[in-house]
Parts: C-alpha cells; structure tokens; sequence
C-alpha cells in the first residue's frame, strides 16, 4: 500500500470514528432534548464557552387572572407558548390561573421559595412586601405605557427593578400593558366632589388611597366578586380595568355611568417574574429567548388592549345605553393633588422606595415634557381632521 494511500485511509477513519463517537453521544443522551440548531445537544453561544449539554426545562407558570380571561389572561398563555416554540421545547411552561394551583395573591411567595417557577400578574400585589413595587405596575397621576417603558427599558428603572427584587429570589420583566385605564363604574352621576363623599367604591392599592382622602371609601374586592357586590348594592362604584375587561365582567348590568380617566393606573404594566436560581442557571441563549418573548409579548398585548377597548366601548354605548362620562375638572385638580401626597408619602416609608420615586419622576418629567411636544401636540392638532372624516 502507498504512503498516499495510507494518508487517505487515516483520515477516512478519523472522519468515521468521529461519526461512530456522535452516534454514541446521541445515545448516551437519550433525555436531551435537540434544540433548533444542527448540533444534537445544545451548543449554548459562543459567550458560553464550550458546548453544553442542556436538559429539557419543564417550568411552571402561576398567574393571578381567572383562567383564558380576555388580555391579561390569555396574555400569560401566550408568552408561555411564545417561549416554548422560540426554545424548540427547550423551556416548556405550563400556566396555572388563578386558584388552579394557588392562591392568585400567593403566587409571588410561591415562586420566590422556588415552588413554582414563574409568576404573570401586576406588581403592586406585593406592594406588602415594599411599596416600591407600586411603581412598577401603576401608580396615581404616574406614567402612560409609552413612559413606562422609556423608564424600564432605558432610564434605569429595570435596574432599580432588579435590586428590589433580588433579595426576593426573583428577576422580573415587563410583559404586558393595559394602558391607561377607565376611571370605572358608578350607580350616580358624579358631578362634584361633594358627589364622592361616603360613596363605596372598589378600588385598591394607592388609587384606594386618594379616593379615601377625598370622602369615598374604598373597598377591596377580588376581580371575580366586582359584579356580586355592584349587583347586591354591596358597592355604589368599582374600576376595573377597561372596557374590553368591563364588558367581559357584564359590569353595565349594574352601573350605568361610565367615567374617565383613570387617573389611579394610567398605564398599568404586567409583571413577569421568574425565580432567580433558574435565570442564573440561564445560558445566554435562553436569557435572549426569555427578553425577546416578554418585550414581544409586552408590545402586543398593549396594542391589542388599544383595538379591544376601542371596539368594546362602542358596544357599551350603542348595545348597552352606558353613559360616558369625563371627571369634572375641579374632581381632577383634587386627584392630582392628593395623589402628590400620597406618592410623597409612600415614598417616604425608606430610603430605597424614595431613591425608585426619585427615578421614577426624574424619567416622567424628561418623557413627558417630550411627550407634550410631539405625541399630545399632534394629537391635538389632529383632532381638527374630524370635520371631514
């Protein structure tokens, strides 16, 4: 045999014996699951190092909205299945409504003590553990959708999110928005403050808080009792969301007057947070993954609550003989003014939830100087195109 010859067969056998060693590492892996790549076991990025062999992540998503309920809801499926189909299986997630596995007010512990794996719901739930997680989710007289994001997404509100989470074994993520809210349902017109006074009104959380400043008294009400409560008289008002969430809820059964704005959430963004041993445990594409589907998710769900609520509203009023109404203005200079209290002294309560409120206005200031530049400006200015639509 030829020296050339001998050369051709010893690289015919390393190339073969490499094929047999990839066969043996398939078999040998018979657990691992093929990510979307030509390799059989996950090769994680290039920041990662080394080719790492990666299990099949089975996690398990808690919510705390009723089960397929429209927006919110539905919102927390979809991310879950967003993820699952964007890792080829890699991260499946099964999602539990509210009560399906826990209590809906239990699912921030659950996933903190790592009994669960990922919690859908808004942060001022857990306003008990700090009030700084108000500013988070919505707070009276705060920032629309489009500000919030400016603050999470590049003003340092992510990182200030982080911090206060940490301690908390959780890492949390923006992944929905309602936009600004309807400032709800009343059994009487409201045409003065004097109109507010003794009235019970479900409103929880801060939003709660002005309106006990100014004479009402809030009441607390799970979302699945508001239309009892309104019906049996129990209530003489409630918010909840929007219209598209209000006429899901059949709440103009029990109120006819319909008033706006919302000025306790005027743009309620939905948190994610997911147990921080599992993000670390995270290879880089995995953290791609999970930022892409939530910062996907958040942007479409907010789009999609824009169509809703506009569609749902014409129902209302059309089908339904609701009566709009818009807050008199010297009703609204009293919510500004008590909502500045009462953020004042939230913040008051320690100096991490001060040092979150000091970023959270620096960042709503510049955005929304801005804000009534361009976006508040031309939509005014576009409002003189009605006469000949």
């Amino acid at each position: 045999m030829s020296e050339n010859n001998n050369k051709i067969n010893r690289r015919s056998f390393l190339k073969s014996a490499g094929a047999v060693g990839a066969t043996t590492l398939v078999a040998g892996c018979s657990d691992i699951v093929q990510p979307p790549v030509s390799s059989t076991c996950e090769s994680s990025s290039i920041t990662d190092g080394p080719a790492v062999l990666r299990k099949k992540r089975e996690l398990k998503m808690v919510t705390t909205w009723p089960k397929d309920f429209p927006g919110m809801g539905v919102g927390a499926q979809r991310l879950a299945e967003t993820i699952t189909q964007m890792s080829g299986g890699l991260l499946d997630i099964k999602v539990y409504a509210a009560n399906e596995l826990v209590h809906p007010m239990a699912s921030f512990d659950t996933v903190s003590q790592g009994k669960a794996d990922i919690y859908h719901g808004a942060e001022y739930y857990w306003q008990g553990k700090s009030p700084a997680f108000n500013f988070f989710a919505a707070v009276p007289m705060g920032m629309t959708s489009t500000e919030m994001d400016a603050w999470i997404y590049h003003d340092g509100g992510q990182e200030l999110w982080d911090e206060l989470c940490a301690p908390f074994n959780i890492k949390p993520f923006m992944a929905g928005s309602t936009g600004t809210q309807m400032g709800g349902w009343f059994r009487k017109e409201i045409n003065n403050l004097q109109d507010l006074q003794g009235l019970r009104m479900r409103m929880p959380g801060l939003g709660g808080e002005v309106i006990r400043r100014m004479g009402a008294t809030p009441v607390t009400k799970a979302g699945n009792e508001i239309a009892m409560a309104l019906s049996q008289g129990n209530i003489d008002a409630t918010e909840w969301v929007g219209p598209w969430n209000d006429l899901a809820f059949n709440l103009h059964e029990y109120a006819k007057y319909y008033y706006y704005p919302g000025i306790h959430e005027p743009g309620t963004a939905l948190g994610v947070g997911l147990n921080l041993h599992i993000w670390e445990d995270f290879n880089d594409w995995e953290k791609s993954i999970w930022r892409a589907a939530c910062r996907a998710e958040h942007n479409y769900l907010y789009a999609e609550y824009n169509a809703n609520n506009g569609r749902s509203l014409e129902r209302l009023i059309r089908d339904h003989g609701v009566n709009l109404k818009v807050f008199s203005d010297d009703i609204l200079e009293e919510m500004a003014r008590v909502s500045i209290d009462v953020l004042d002294e939230t913040a008051a309560a320690d100096p991490f939830t001060q040092k979150v409120y000091d970023s959270f206005k620096d960042s709503m200031k510049r955005t929304s100087e801005w804000g009534d530049i361009a976006d508040r400006a031309f939509v005014r200015a576009r409002a003189f195109t009605k006469q000949y639509l």
